[in-house]
């Protein structure tokens, strides 16, 4: 697969937030933070083990609201559907959806639907992605710059080649909705089901989607964490904006969702990214870095700054430090999104007070809408949640 050159930039960057400069680098996996922890002795350690224990109920629970046995249980429960896909291939060095794309279970039909109208195509990828269950679906081109530089062979932590079919045109770009009400929780092993939970609903759609492509006769390749940066390309999709806490802010979701993507080579017509204010707001508002009990989020404007090697390099945005935010992860024995849960965009905009906020923090009147989600986000007690 041809490399593209470092310092490429695309007319759609400027629209889409995106500034990439000439010291830009693809990014390799196994730099990511996760995929370190489990090379890098500089960040292994007894809690590192036992953060990666629990998911199997291996570690003792910690004790507390929100940290119980029935807490770990539902949340190990959540993302049982994800580790299904992602263990049925570990033998070979893939873990599928985290450090390889899931392997196609449909074979692509030799018979090719014609496509004479991809903008009609495009549509009809969105009602079937709603139809499986996403909550919402952008398309955008095949931006080799976001492929990580290699994947990960889990049997040794070594880079191993994509393999990715050739002609790939398209990113198909999912999201999928985290519950509001655990949310609510973090941080605690119980908001952890929130997050399982839909990356086994993710996984679910992207496998279908893809095999819905397959067997109309283009090639479908479905992809979770793995192959490449995802919020790239669902800002260039039109899906929403990047913000400081390092999550697409987007219109009807807020930041309350996880994302997976599809590469295809099925003619469809791409959507362009939107400016909506998001950026602007952040500007003002630190909800999330002074949130941060490690502060790992930055303060001031979009940088160059990496701070460890698991930051990409050449991109101007907001970059937090992610072997702070593991080593949070670590100490509680499961994953931590304060930054979500107070973040003044995660709102129910089924509700209209939620829909004026918004009109108001994407206009000139942000500081009027910072002021007014002082008080935004408080955490909610696990036991409640469990006591409805």
């Amino acid at each position: 697969m041809t490399w593209p050159a470092n310092s490429a930039t695309r007319p759609q960057d400027a629209a889409a937030g995106i500034e990439v400069t000439e010291d830009f680098v693809p990014f390799s996996q196994r730099d990511d933070i996760f995929s370190r922890a489990m090379w890098d002795e500089t960040l292994r350690s007894p809690k590192t083990d036992a953060f990666f224990a629990s998911y199997r109920i291996e570690a003792a629970p910690r004790r507390g609201d929100g940290f119980t046995q029935r807490d770990f249980a539902l949340r190990n429960a959540a993302w049982l559907i994800s580790d299904i896909m992602t263990d049925r291939h570990a033998a070979q060095g893939r873990r599928e959806g985290f450090q390889a794309p899931l392997s196609a279970d449909t074979p692509v039909s030799p018979d090719t639907v014609p496509i004479d109208d991809p903008g009609a195509m495009a549509q009809e990828i969105k009602r079937v992605a709603r139809f499986f269950g996403a909550h919402l679906c952008g398309i955008t081109d095949f931006d080799q710059r976001w492929l990580y530089a290699a994947r990960v062979d889990t049997r040794d932590m070594s880079e191993a080649a994509h393999d990715l079919p050739e002609g790939l045109t398209s990113v198909i770009v999912l999201g999928h909705e985290m519950d509001q009400d655990l949310v609510a929780t973090y941080p605690s092993a119980l908001a952890g089901a929130a997050t399982g939970k839909a990356y086994s609903h993710e996984a679910s759609v992207v496998l279908q989607l893809a095999a819905f492509i397959r067997n109309l006769g283009y090639q479908a390749v479905p992809s979770m964490n793995d192959t490449a940066l995802v919020i790239p390309y669902a800002v260039k999709a039109g899906l929403g904006e990047y913000a400081r806490n390092q999550m697409v802010i987007t219109p009807d979701l807020g930041p309350r969702l996880r994302f997976s993507k599809i590469f295809t080579d099925l003619p469809l017509a791409h959507d362009a990214p939107r400016k909506l204010g998001v950026a602007e707001f952040c500007t003002i508002c630190t909800r999330c870095a002074d949130a941060c009990p490690v502060k790992a989020l930055p303060y001031g404007p979009p940088s160059t700054n990496a701070p460890n090697r698991s930051a990409i390099k050449g991109v101007r945005k907001w970059t937090s430090d992610a072997e702070k935010c593991f080593g949070f992860w670590a100490k509680l024995a499961s994953d931590c999104a304060i930054c979500l849960r107070v973040c003044p965009f995660n709102r129910d905009y089924d509700r209209w007070p939620a829909r004026l906020w918004r009109r108001l923090a994407l206009s000139r009147f942000r500081r009027l809408a910072l002021w007014l989600a002082r008080a935004h986000g408080p955490r909610k007690k696990p036991a409640e949640w469990w006591g409805r």
